[in-house]
């Protein structure tokens, strides 16, 4: 790879078309089962899937819908008119020998997506989204001569976004794509589940000395927010090199390996009048009234920049605030218990419902966790589990373990402690007593303290709350320690 002086002498330019799984019930066109996760091959397929002489397509409108208020969450509107369009091409798992998409009039036009880059806002155009139906998968058996062709995807709806090429470095692509993951998540648009790959990433990337663009290479089908930063890391680095041995670049489509961290070639990139594209004459254009789309503006769910407003008003910092977020539960539970209860309150749950981020997009557990929290509407227990933290009634420790089991069972957290005998005891006289006794077992500690080393009486609190099987206030216990010892 060329080193770094070589490739400050280049500017790179990266561009992202995202195809996002929208989550309807049955598939664009046809009534077959949209969610194929753990489905067999070819079992959700019917007549349309397998393209059939005469079946004829209908637009499932739930897909258009969900498509509208995409466009809300990318900061623009849907249009009034878009009309669908074949895309002609040939391959095994397209039986139709075409695509059904939107080709010159999608129902998005223009938008925009802000990414924070070292501290600086940068805007990344969105050119245009358009709904389209998924192809099916081709999979290739090892040490097999035979390809197979699964097409439980063939048909499930699809808004492909693309950007602008507003992006220059690696950094802004993996913070573009997990940016455009987030929106669709809170705009109800998608499940957005990347393992799944309800959201693929196909990355542009072309890189020149000028102002003019250079000729650019397509990597499809990414499913990580790490392998689009990978991905494009090696793509520039090996267009320069390409460049700088006096050879040109190939357009064309390129495929990832995460194993060896290499993009590799699969074929030449098509121009748009290689498709040869016209009007869909069995789906009818899509005519949306100012109605229809005002409805859907008003019911638009509540979007990032709320969350991210609400985590800055509890005092929680960016990157834990991002880790919530990355959770919707998660972080509408906190916003319902900060619009009820206030910010301390907020804030405490918030830490007791974060759930660590094992990889890109990788948050099921987590996730599974909190809508258990929201289903079974327990925002009120939790914010007496607060207050019984704050009124010094429960430890933060104790207060952890009564959380899992009012997860489970929505029960009284009160009653938990209670049952599990973890409440605090802020009795003086009940604790002045166990004071007495492990000052007596601890003069050496004691005298310490006496003398000023206040490190000691950490320890002296420890062998209470030890004696009090964790049921003594600290706060309390240090609080008579001082006053047994005249301090």
């Amino acid at each position: 790879m060329a080193n770094s002086e070589t490739r400050d002498n280049y500017r790179a330019t990266i561009g992202i078309e995202c195809h996002v799984q929208l989550k309807t019930k049955t598939k664009l066109f046809s009534g077959a089962d949209n969610d194929a996760r753990e489905a067999a091959p070819n079992t959700l397929v019917n007549h349309i899937d397998f393209g059939l002489p005469g079946a004829l397509p209908v637009l499932n409108e739930e897909a258009v819908r969900l498509a509208c208020r995409a466009a809300f969450a990318l900061g623009s509107e849907p249009q009034k008119f878009s009309k669908f369009d074949r895309k002609h091409y040939f391959y095994p798992d397209l039986p139709m020998g075409y695509q059904i998409t939107q080709f010159d009039e999608p129902i998005i036009l223009g938008g925009k997506v802000d990414i924070i880059v070292g501290g600086q806002t940068r805007t990344i155009g969105i050119t245009r989204a358009h709904i389209e139906a998924d192809a099916g998968k081709s999979t290739h058996p090892a040490g097999k001569d035979y390809s197979l062709v699964d097409l439980n995807r063939a048909g499930t709806p699809l808004l492909e976004i693309v950007s602008e090429p507003d992006m220059h470095t690696a950094e802004e692509a993996k913070l573009y794509a997990r940016e455009l993951w987030l929106r669709m998540k809170y705009a109800g648009v998608s499940y957005a589940n990347l393992y799944y790959g309800n959201m693929r990433f196909d990355v542009n990337v072309s890189v020149s000395k000028t102002d003019q663009l250079g000729t650019r290479t397509e990597t499809k089908n990414l499913n990580s927010f790490r392998s689009v930063e990978k991905s494009v890391e090696y793509e520039i680095g090996r267009q320069i090199d390409v460049l700088e041995s006096g050879e040109l670049i190939t357009q064309e489509t390129r495929g990832w390996d995460d194993a060896s961290q290499k993009t590799f070639s699969q074929r030449t990139k098509e121009e748009a009048h290689d498709y040869r594209y016209m009007p869909d004459p069995d789906v009818p254009p899509v005519v949306l009234s100012q109605a229809y789309i005002d409805e859907i503006k008003a019911t638009m769910p509540a979007q990032l920049d709320e969350y991210r407003h609400v985590m800055e008003q509890i005092g929680i910092d960016a990157k834990t605030a991002g880790d919530i977020i990355a959770v919707p539960d998660t972080a509408m539970t906190v916003k319902r218990i900060y619009e009820a209860a206030g910010a301390a309150h907020a804030k405490r749950v918030a830490f007791w419902l974060l759930q660590p981020q094992t990889s890109d997009g990788d948050e099921e557990q987590a996730a599974k966790e909190a809508e258990s929290v929201q289903e079974d509407n327990l925002d009120n227990q939790l914010i007496k589990l607060s207050q019984m933290v704050q009124t010094n009634k429960l430890s933060s420790t104790a207060a952890k373990e009564v959380l899992v089991d009012v997860q489970k069972t929505g029960d009284d957290p009160e009653k938990v402690a209670q049952q599990k005998n973890l409440l605090q005891v802020s009795d003086a006289g009940a604790i002045t007593k166990i004071v007495t006794q492990v000052l007596a077992e601890n003069e050496k500690a004691a005298s310490d303290v006496r003398n000023g080393e206040m490190k000691a009486i950490g320890f002296l609190v420890g062998q209470v709350m030890k004696a009090s099987k964790g049921a003594a206030n600290p706060a309390l216990a240090t609080e008579l320690i001082k006053k047994e010892l005249g301090i």
